[in-house]
């Protein structure tokens, strides 16, 4: 499909001395619900990313899985590894106030009556620039229903011995300031099937987790001393069962807040790291996933706001005309 959105940035051409990465081809060949697939590879890791969404559908190193994948014929169970912009999350009732104007999203999650996760997972990004170990995705988001403003939008993968580096940018090149907010849904795994998660370790390194309600619209924050969701210190996961958003991060000398899941003889892990710009993450163990993938993971969504953030204006970015921002996050195995 031809992106009809194109950023008005003039794509980087590929390096001379590197080749493209691989595209994918299956039976959907160009008509695979994720639209066409990008590999890359660098050592041990191969990643392959999806044109609808700029989604990360599978990564891994050595063979082993560091994140559920998804067969080129599905739509992303679970939101797995889609990017959620401009707004990570729930919306109450998709209502919220921005200089003064009232606006209404539409309703993605009927059951709860939010608004979900954004715009863009569903749309088709260009593919800017790419070599053997990386692409980046370009997308211009004109407005929508709900939120009247138009952005440039970036999100680069690259792969090195480190593991995979993602950057997501945004420009506002409207009239108008702009709301925003950004999330990713990628789910990190230990490869071991249906209900591994039971018995994987969890370190998560945050002070603080939000209870919510019904409508998982937030109705607080508490520490997490002396509750379930002290996962300060590495421990199994258990029985619990997470969709919990987490702030508070305790960070690294390198401003870098890390997430380890690991198999509890420590033989496998995999850590997913979140940059200084990102102060929340969420956290959720696949319960709702059905099959293979049911609690085979844990989704560990770095977010720069809270869920109802557009609501609230809690840690929403104000992005003024010609002003860009840009957050980090990546993934390496243990």
């Amino acid at each position: 499909m031809a992106d009809a959105n194109p950023p008005t940035a003039n794509p980087t051409p590929a390096p001379t001395s590197t080749p493209p990465p691989t595209t994918v081809r299956g039976p959907l060949d160009g008509l695979a619900p994720t639209g066409p697939q990008q590999v890359i590879e660098f050592g041990d890791y191969r990643a392959v990313l999806t044109g609808v969404g700029a989604g990360l559908r599978a990564l891994s190193h050595r063979g082993r899985p560091l994140v559920l994948k998804y067969s080129q014929e599905q739509q992303p169970p679970g939101g797995a590894g889609q990017l959620l912009i401009p707004w990570p999350n729930r919306v109450r009732d998709g209502r919220y106030r921005f200089d003064g104007q009232d606006q209404q999203l539409d309703l993605s999650e009927p059951p709860t009556h939010n608004a979900s996760h954004g715009f863009v997972r569903w749309l088709p990004w260009r593919v800017m620039a790419e070599d053997a170990a990386s692409v980046r995705f370009g997308l211009r988001l004109y407005p929508m229903h709900g939120y009247p403003h138009m952005l440039d939008l970036t999100a680069s993968y690259r792969l090195d011995e480190s593991g995979l580096s993602v950057e997501v940018a945004a420009r506002n090149v409207g009239r108008t300031a702009a709301p925003y907010g950004i999330g990713a849904h990628p789910y990190a795994t230990l490869g071991m099937g249906p209900g591994s998660v039971d018995e994987a370790v969890l370190e998560l390194p945050a002070d603080t987790w939000i209870p919510v309600d019904e409508r998982m619209i937030p109705v607080g924050r508490e520490s997490v001393q002396g509750t379930g969701y002290d996962f300060r210190k590495p421990r199994v996961i258990g029985a619990t069962k997470l969709d919990t958003a987490y702030t508070g991060l305790l960070r690294d000398p390198d401003g870098r807040a890390r997430v380890r899941l690991t198999s509890a003889d420590g033989a496998r892990g995999v850590e997913l790291w979140v940059g200084e710009e990102i102060g929340w993450v969420q956290v959720y163990s696949a319960d709702g996933l059905p099959g293979p993938h049911h609690r085979a993971g844990v989704a560990v969504e770095p977010m720069s706001c809270p869920p109802n953030a557009f609501a609230t204006g809690e840690d929403v970015l104000r992005l003024e005309p010609g002003e860009r921002v840009s957050h980090r996050w990546g993934i390496k195995a243990l």
